[in-house]
């Protein structure tokens, strides 16, 4: 199945399927009650998720929105549950999945933790082009987007955008 950039793949407090990612990248957006939309999550290739339903099902904590165009299959839920419990294989596969993430969370921290604002900004540009090559980072989040994931102001990144374009 294909998405396209900016379409949704399920919204924040439906039920549903849980999604292999192929190829692409989506984002995962959460309202706030007043209705700010808060940046959570990047979900990169050869991701199952949402992770907090690969053991029993849970709503969307979150919208999940193409940042490119995304390849994905939906996996039966219907199937997926009943094969854990009989299958402690795949359990141990859904922990590795996890373990996975965990470590990007970890870097996602790390991401966070630096002093300076520009390498936090360069660490996620980093991040980034791991996963696809980009002119910049700008071409699949928003200023606000990109300071709401490093934890900076949005008008700090676009300092520090245009101070990183006037060395290029």
């Amino acid at each position: 199945m294909l998405l396209h950039k900016g379409e949704v793949l399920f919204r924040q407090g439906e039920s549903g399927s849980l999604y292999h990612l192929t190829s692409g990248l989506l984002k995962i957006v959460r309202l706030h009650e007043e209705g700010t939309p808060i940046l959570m999550n990047i979900i990169v290739p050869n991701e199952i998720f949402p992770h907090h339903s690969l053991i029993s099902p849970n709503p969307y904590h979150g919208t999940a929105v193409a940042l490119m165009t995304c390849e994905f299959e939906m996996l039966d839920t219907k199937e997926w549950y009943p094969e854990l419990e009989r299958n402690p294989d795949k359990c141990r596969s859904i922990a590795l999945l996890l373990q996975e993430k965990l470590q990007m969370m970890q870097q996602r921290i790390d991401q966070l933790t630096q002093i300076a604002p520009a390498d936090k900004l360069e660490k996620l540009q980093a991040w980034f082009h791991s996963y696809i090559a980009l002119e910049a980072l700008t071409d699949v989040l928003t200023q606000d987007e990109i300071g709401q994931f490093i934890g900076l102001r949005r008008e700090t990144v676009n300092r520090l955008l245009k101070a990183q374009s006037n060395h290029d």
